[in-house]
């Protein structure tokens, strides 16, 4: 199963995409629709809650299946729709099948939502080795759409619906993260000793080995081995050791930042 995600400055161009993904033929519950920077009270009236709920738990642990986002102009996107609080990024409307679990099955949220919706061969495509691109266009204010197919063909017409409706591609997403980051990453390793100029790319291997789901909150040695097996010869160097500590250190400012 192929991943055919983008992201996009505006929520309506995201819509557009939704839909020429529908006429593409790739069914609504196999796309998921991230929406950022929502207040409670938006998220509250979108997002349906059980008798057991209490008001605004919505907010704090994931919403319900059911209720549906209204997208281009009325279409509703699936049969799921989820509130989800993102440590470091904040509040956030997933919809569709996919979109209500996906945060919440990669380990980056409050609680889970609607996972009993989502199917297993779809949780089991979701990379989470992205889901650090996700939150940070989410953090900026963006909407990021993903499609999940099963062949090489219909990646590349998703690909290619998203690219007409103006998305970023995520590695140009992941790029532009690095580099609004490599300035400081840069002048931290310097003080320590390294040469950043040589030792940048497994350095970066490290900052982002440290954003994987399973990984946040853990320290460099409770990891070492598997990072040594998923990385390679860069587990073993000092700078890719280097480059995990700061990763949670930056993880760590996103929640400083959100809760002060």
């Amino acid at each position: 199963m192929d991943t055919v995600a983008g992201v996009f400055n505006s929520r309506q161009d995201a819509e557009r995409a939704i839909q020429g993904l529908r006429s593409a033929g790739i069914v609504q519950d196999r796309v998921a629709f991230l929406i950022p920077g929502t207040t409670d009270r938006a998220v509250e009236a979108a997002v349906p809650t059980t008798e057991t709920e209490q008001p605004g738990m919505g907010t704090a642990m994931g919403g319900t299946v059911g209720g549906g986002i209204g997208v281009a102009g009325g279409a509703s996107l699936g049969a799921a729709a989820a509130s989800l609080l993102v440590p470091g990024v904040g509040p956030v409307i997933a919809g569709g099948i996919i979109g209500a679990a996906l945060l919440g099955i990669g380990g980056a949220a409050t609680g889970a939502a609607a996972g009993a919706a989502l199917e297993k061969s779809l949780a089991d495509g979701i990379p989470h080795d992205e889901l650090y691109v996700y939150e940070d266009a989410l953090r900026k204010g963006r909407s990021v759409v993903i499609a999940f197919v099963d062949d090489t063909e219909s990646a590349e017409v998703g690909h290619n619906v998203l690219a007409q409706a103006g998305a970023e591609t995520i590695d140009a997403a992941r790029e532009d993260w690095w580099l609004g980051l490599r300035d400081v990453e840069e002048e931290s390793y310097r003080a320590y000793g390294g040469d950043f100029s040589s030792d940048e790319l497994a350095y970066r291997r490290g900052f982002e080995g440290a954003l994987h789901p399973k990984r946040r909150g853990k320290a460099y040695e409770e990891v070492s081995s598997e990072l040594s097996t998923s990385a390679s010869e860069a587990g073993s160097h000092e700078a890719f050791r280097q480059g995990f500590k700061r990763g949670q250190q930056y993880l760590d400012s996103l929640k400083a930042t959100q809760n002060s």
